[in-house]
């Protein structure tokens, strides 16, 4: 079943929530009918305790739909006092009402473990030249606002500045139960449309950043052979003042299998920019073996991630028009400048539902 809003969610949780219930009265049956051996009956005792706590949610549902359904009707009365009582009741077992469809939501649809890490995010310039790093800066500044909002804790892991005061690297950690789940569909290219500040024409311009999302992996997570890294320090060019540029404080590691490279060199300690790079470093080796893993079970996806996956053009963001627009599911929003301030909630929430 496709899910497009809201109603399309309820459904699926409604018939799942009834083939539960049936399935939960097909096993009782069983268990007086029929004699069987020990293990089947220890087998059927099993799932049944399984889901009977859903079953026992949907009852005290069913139960407060009943007594939402008979005080509604004493709202009819033409005693003031009596109706306020009613809609205070009704208020008070709709609340109810909602923790128990929670529960239920939680049960039918748990929560995979990953989506509940925090989140490396990476973002850096593609076509545009400084126009590129100047909207690496804007997504950098929009994805904070949005981790304000949330409560979540943003940690800048590493940094390569431009000319002009744009970002064209960034990378950075987000701290907060959850965070995977709600950047991980940020992966791709995301393409900007606007008149740049140094265009004297007043013409559109369009240029691109791409980003990458990686759930952190904790170092018991994820272990790397240390034979397996090249670790190079050299002095930072970066901000940090000239304190920073007398010591080579800055770390370079590369994992020799893969090829893949980090540097870390903001911070002023080079065990600092070391345990940075690594966290870095697991993040995208976990990704990549992942990725490899899911390609040899699914051949289309492998020939998807062999074409550069992340190429594909993922958003929009047209200044002029005051609109988004995400290829992937079709949207178009015309409220780009409460998004760029960091309210993404509308977006994450549809994303969520239709590229689950």
């Amino acid at each position: 079943m496709e899910i497009n809003n809201v109603n399309d969610f309820q459904e699926l949780v409604e018939s799942k929530l009834n083939e539960t219930v049936k399935e939960y009265e097909s096993l009782l049956q069983l268990v007086t009918s029929t004699v069987r051996t020990s293990t089947e009956s220890k087998d059927i005792f099993k799932k049944l305790k399984e889901i009977e706590n859903i079953v026992h949610l949907k009852k005290a549902r069913d139960i407060i739909e009943k007594r939402i359904n008979e005080t509604q009707e004493i709202l009819n009365s033409d005693d003031k006092e009596i109706r306020k009582l009613a809609k205070d009741e009704i208020q008070k077992l709709l609340e109810e009402k909602d923790k128990i469809e929670k529960k239920i939501k939680e049960i039918l649809f748990p929560e995979n473990p990953e989506n509940l890490k925090n989140a490396i995010v990476e973002l850096r310039t593609g076509v545009g030249g400084e126009e590129s790093a100047l909207f690496v800066k804007d997504l950098f500044r929009m994805y904070t606002r949005f981790c304000e909002k949330k409560g979540y804790e943003v940690e800048v892991l590493s940094t390569s500045r431009s000319e002009k005061g744009g970002f064209k690297e960034i990378i950075f950690l987000v701290k907060g139960e959850g965070a995977y789940r709600d950047f991980k569909y940020e992966s791709g290219v995301h393409r900007v449309q606007r008149i740049p500040e140094t265009e004297s024409y007043g013409r559109i311009h369009t240029s691109a950043a791409t980003v990458a999302v990686f759930p952190e992996m904790e170092e018991q997570e994820f272990k790397i052979n240390p034979a397996d890294l090249k670790i190079e320090t050299f002095r930072s060019s970066g901000a940090g003042g000239q304190s920073v540029n007398k010591t080579s404080s800055a770390v370079r590691i590369t994992h020799i299998p893969t090829g893949i490279v980090v540097s870390c060199q903001d911070e002023r300690s080079q065990m600092q920019n070391r345990v940075k790079a690594l966290k870095i470093l697991r993040a995208r080796l976990q990704n990549l073996y992942e990725t490899e893993r899911k390609s040899k079970i699914d051949t289309e996806r492998k020939e998807s991630v062999k074409g550069g996956e992340r190429s594909e053009k993922i958003r929009t963001y047209n200044f002029p028009q005051n609109r988004l627009t995400d290829h992937r599911v079709g949207l178009t929003l015309y409220n780009l400048d409460r998004i760029i301030e960091g309210e993404m909630d509308e977006l994450i929430e549809i994303l969520r539902r239709r590229l689950k």
